[in-house]
């Protein structure tokens, strides 16, 4: 769980590095920097979560803040990226909107002891993995090696995952709409 809170004491640092003045650390020292910290806390949250599975090392506690880890980290990333013109404000509403409403359609299903009917799916992962490598390249945003232009990468892949955030939630619903009526 101590790598849980890593991530959490990161969102920070990702978004603190940006209001460094640049006469002090150059915009694409910054832009590496928050690039890196990124990169670090996804890879931190694989990590976290093949520890907890391997070696069953799980919390209810950390079942809570893992999620809550991701959803704080990619939704700070996407503000600091919104305020830095990388990011199309519909995206950014779009992503942040869905996880927002997830949360709450799993917290209710749960109330209702239905949270098997919202697991999380395949297609949420790859909505996942879509986001966790588009941000760092958002953030990056300064051709790699002179020559791969990143923030091109980085924006394809953010409407990928957009579109996916879209189709992922309209499933989401999908499978919980049966028990939402039975409640009604």
């Amino acid at each position: 769980m101590w790598l849980t809170w890593a991530r959490i004491a990161m969102i920070p640092l990702v978004i603190g590095i940006f209001y460094v003045p640049d006469t002090w650390y150059p915009a694409h020292w910054k832009n590496a920097t928050a690039c890196w910290l990124f990169v670090l806390a996804a890879v931190t949250d694989a990590f976290d979560g093949y520890i907890a599975r391997r070696y069953g090392m799980t919390s209810p506690l950390g079942a809570f803040l893992d999620p809550v880890a991701d959803k704080l980290m990619v939704s700070a990333a996407l503000v600091v990226l919104l305020s830095l013109g990388r990011v199309d404000e519909f995206v950014a509403l779009v992503i942040i909107g869905r996880e927002i409403a997830v949360s709450a359609l799993r917290e209710w299903m749960a109330q209702l002891g239905k949270s098997g009917s919202v697991a999380v799916n395949s297609l949420g992962k790859i909505k996942t993995i879509a986001q966790m490598v588009a941000i760092p390249m958002l953030l990056f945003h300064d051709p790699l090696f002179g020559v791969i232009d990143v923030r091109l990468i980085g924006t394809l892949l953010i409407y990928v995952a957009a579109v996916l955030t879209v189709y992922s939630m309209l499933m989401y619903l999908r499978m919980a709409w049966p028990h939402l009526s039975d409640d009604a």
